[in-house]
């Protein structure tokens, strides 16, 4: 590297000094050539070197210059950003505020004119209430022309005169409906506007709604306090039908029955109480049966008991015979068998018990079958009543709530029915049931005390002998 700058140097010397030599002179004025100056590449070296020192300190210069000139230019951009970004966030800040205050004004414009829509509904439903009592201020110059405060001021003074005319007991001439529908004329007291008395020669008492504004005879009897109170006084018990409104009638109180409620049951309901009413029969003829059968084994064990102990055994048969109840064919049975050995002697005897089973058992299946069949006849009752009701809501929706009645009541008294069956007999089966083992158990104890006594009166007549 130190070589090719040497040799370049050189060159550019040698270029520097034909460039300063002067042009040849013509060929007619030949001179005698001069020596060629000697050139010091040391020297050249040197001024060389000087040459590139000297860019190099104005080409720093020059860049110091310029690195100065590049951070005052940032320097005043940064600035002048800070400046813009102060200007954006305080115009940011700006636009919040107004953005809030025009929400507020939203808020408020919309709070306005709700209070607005308000007060006009409050006007309007007080017109019409007061309209309703008869009082008309709406068509009344003095109300048109006010504005808000004195209309509301009119409406509570009319509203404050109306509900003092109700306080007071009037009393004036009138017509109201008597119970067979036809109208009479006579003298109506009225007390405000919740309460009415109907007094007439036709007949008297407390007066409720008939719809359309009028009045009908109330089925409670009290013409003592309408008579009372058209004359001014004060009856120790007061009578009163009490209503809202003369537009709608009243509705007399349905009484209440049991078969009246049975019959909202329907079919399914029917169905539930003949079952319920032949399982009562078949409970109360099991009971009967089973009494008498309890009470002739004492009777058959008084009548035999001695014969047995005698071994009078035809005649203590014949004495059986005089009873056909089961216990008389264990016993009989007993009998017959008397002379067999003890342990055939008793397969014989639960023969005959598990032979009259069947009969004492009577009519049990049938009650517990009932118990079980009742519930099931109450659900199912229950399922078509609630199909029943959403068909008519499907049809005619839930606005009439009466329309829907039908079809509830069969789903609930349906059911209530069902246990009122089932419970009863499942009660009086398992008495009855029960009942009947005992006489089983009293029929084998008869069973082996006729083997006793034939047995003791054997000994007997072996220690005689």
């Amino acid at each position: 590297m130190r070589t090719l700058a040497i040799l370049m140097l050189a060159l550019y010397t040698g270029h520097a000094a034909a460039q300063d030599t002067p042009p040849a002179a013509p060929a007619t004025a030949a001179a005698p050539a001069a020596p060629a100056p000697q050139v010091s590449l040391a020297d050249a070296y040197k001024k060389e070197f000087a040459f590139l020192t000297a860019q190099k300190r104005d080409l720093s210069a020059r860049l110091g210059a310029a690195q100065g000139e590049l951070q005052k230019g940032r320097a005043r951009i940064e600035s002048e950003v800070g400046a813009i970004e102060n200007r954006v966030s305080a115009s940011r800040a700006e636009a919040n505020d107004l953005a809030e205050q025009l929400a507020q004004s939203d808020r408020a414009q919309e709070s306005t004119a709700a209070n607005s829509e308000l007060l006009l509904a409050t006007f309007e439903q007080a017109l019409a209430s007061l309209s309703a009592a008869g009082v008309e201020i709406k068509d009344a110059p003095a109300y048109m022309a006010g504005d808000d405060s004195a209309k509301l001021a009119q409406i509570y003074a009319a509203a404050q005169g109306k509900l003092a005319a109700y306080g007071q007991i009037t009393r004036g001439p009138g017509k109201f409906f008597l119970a067979d529908g036809s109208q009479v004329d006579g003298t109506v007291v009225r007390v405000g506007n919740v309460a009415a008395y109907g007094v007439s020669p036709k007949g008297s008492g407390v007066l409720a709604p008939a719809g359309a504004g009028q009045f009908k005879l109330w089925s409670v009897p009290s013409a003592d306090v309408a008579e009372a109170l058209a004359k001014g006084q004060s009856p120790a018990v007061l009578k009163t039908y009490l209503y809202e409104t003369l537009g709608t009638a009243a509705s007399e109180p349905q009484v209440k029955t049991f078969w009246g409620e049975m019959q909202k049951g329907g079919t399914i309901g029917y169905v539930i109480l003949v079952l319920g009413a032949l399982a009562l029969l078949a409970a109360l003829l099991r009971a009967i049966f089973l009494r008498n059968a309890g009470a002739r084994v004492d009777q058959i064990m008084d009548r035999v008991g001695p014969l047995v102990k005698q071994h009078r055994i035809p005649e203590a048969i014949e004495a059986c015979k005089l009873d056909k109840g089961s216990a008389a064919r264990v016993i009989t049975a007993t009998l017959r068998n008397i002379e067999r050995d003890r342990e055939h002697l008793e397969d014989i005897i639960s023969e005959s018990i598990l032979h009259e089973s069947a009969h004492l058992n009577r009519f049990g299946t049938f009650i517990t079958l009932i118990a079980a069949v009742g519930p099931l006849l109450g659900l199912l009752g229950t399922v078509t009543g609630m199909i029943q009701t959403f068909d008519v809501i499907t049809e005619f929706g839930t606005s009439d709530p009466k329309l829907l009645s039908g079809g509830i009541a069969i789903a609930l008294v349906t059911t209530e029915q069902g246990l009122m069956v089932a419970i009863p007999c499942l009660l009086l089966g398992s008495m009855l049931n029960g009942w009947a083992e005992s006489i089983k158990d009293d029929m084998e104890k008869a069973a082996l005390r006729v083997m006793n006594l034939y047995a003791d009166g054997r000994l007997a007549r072996a220690k005689a002998a």
